[in-house]
């Protein structure tokens, strides 16, 4: 179903390395470079504003293009800086107030948490942390026992950065939407891997970003807004391009998403974004989805014959994110060693999933992303290593 041939074609470092950290940022196809910097060669040629100017229709297009890939509506994508950009402007726009209580999951992402405490230090709402099941994916029966009258918001990381598990996403759409609460969704680890329609998972709000797995650039991201719940929400921070001041006393928020947004943008790394949905769109999410989940599922399998090796990935079903420890190996030292023989890999610490290291006693893990550009021998080259490792 892929043509792997063409696709390591267009990304030319696969032929120096095994790159496996596409959970960090994955490596650009050749459009997406192409994209970024023909816009700044135009730039440094006729100055930014006449840039901007004549890709007016590329630039418009992006919204698309992202709809696309969510299943949603052009008017309920804003692009941003990047995916915590995106979560910040959803979460603080939400009303929440003294005694609300905020619903979360046990892998919930730092950047997410912090904000948590900050609101809950601000108002006296409070946290609540939805317990896992016995797979390690978030249990919707206690979730659905926790909603009550004072819950204002379920906020939860779908794919969390420190391994492979895959929450579910849709069955906590089922519950929100049932008791009409807010459904802030992190998509960060998700969106690039897999299929992502969010009619069918039924959230209210989703972030994600371009660098990661969709192989954009970095200071790429996007916040999906359902339009049924947009007009109700006051974004934290304005400018006039978000609320045009339309009277000396007045100003008036966007109808759409892009209310989100603020006037400067970089729309070289735009065009980038927009590049890499459309390439992943022409490939096919499902097709890019079942080749993640082969070549993570042939990682696994071999690190599981590694003596001394412990892989660390909750869920019935993990993604393309495989984290590992290994007994007498700090995770840098693995990861240093791996990027000597030509392989690329990263590490998590406890304190970006705090609540998952701690329930889990948890080190430093190593952190291996597989995606669809790269190879089976790839795969078994990493498993070689790090065999090659304890042998010695």
């Amino acid at each position: 179903m892929i043509d792997i041939n063409r696709i390591r074609a267009d990304t030319p470092a696969a032929s120096r390395l095994a790159y496996l950290h596409n959970a960090g940022a994955a490596l650009m196809p050749a459009a997406v470079v192409a994209a970024v910097k023909g816009h700044i060669d135009l730039e440094s040629e006729i100055g930014g504003y006449a840039a901007a100017d004549s890709v007016s229709d590329r630039l418009d297009a992006v919204y698309g293009s992202v709809a696309r890939l969510l299943n949603a509506s052009p008017d309920e994508i804003a692009l941003v800086e990047n995916a915590t950009v995106a979560w910040q402007m959803a979460f603080y726009a939400l009303p929440i107030r003294k005694g609300d209580r905020i619903l979360t999951a046990e892998a919930e992402y730092a950047a997410n948490y912090v904000a948590f405490l900050q609101v809950a230090k601000r108002t006296g709402a409070t946290i609540d942390v939805v317990p896992s099941d016995a797979s390690g994916e978030l249990d919707v029966h206690a979730l659905e026992r926790m909603v009550d009258e004072r819950t204002r918001l379920i906020a939860i990381t779908w794919v969390p950065t420190n391994g492979g598990l895959v929450n579910p996403a849709a069955a906590v759409g089922k519950i929100a939407r049932a008791h009409g609460i807010p459904y802030l969704l992190d998509a960060c680890q998700a969106v690039g891997q897999m299929a992502v329609d969010v009619e069918a998972i039924g959230c209210d709000m989703l972030s994600a970003t371009g660098r990661k797995f969709l192989r954009g650039p970095r200071g790429t991201g996007f916040l999906y807004v359902r339009r049924a719940l947009l007009q109700q929400l006051e974004p934290p921070m304005i400018d006039h391009f978000a609320a045009p001041w339309v009277a000396r006393d007045e100003y008036r928020l966007r109808d759409d998403a892009r209310r989100f947004e603020t006037w400067e943008n970089n729309y070289a790394a735009r065009l980038g974004l927009g590049a890499s949905v459309d390439y992943a769109l022409d490939i096919g999410m499902d097709h890019i989805e079942q080749r993640c989940r082969v070549l993570a599922d042939r990682l696994r399998d071999g690190l599981a014959s590694v003596r001394g090796l412990t892989i660390r990935d909750l869920g019935r079903a993990p993604g393309a994110i495989v984290s590992f420890t290994m007994d007498g190996y700090e995770a840098d030292a693995i990861v240093s060693s791996a990027a000597a023989a030509g392989i690329t890999i990263g590490a998590s610490d406890p304190s970006s999933t705090r609540i998952d290291a701690e329930l889990r006693s948890l080190p430093p893990l190593v952190r291996a992303s597989p995606h669809y550009y790269n190879t089976e021998a790839e795969i078994d080259r990493l498993i070689g290593h790090l065999a090659g490792l304890r042998s010695r």
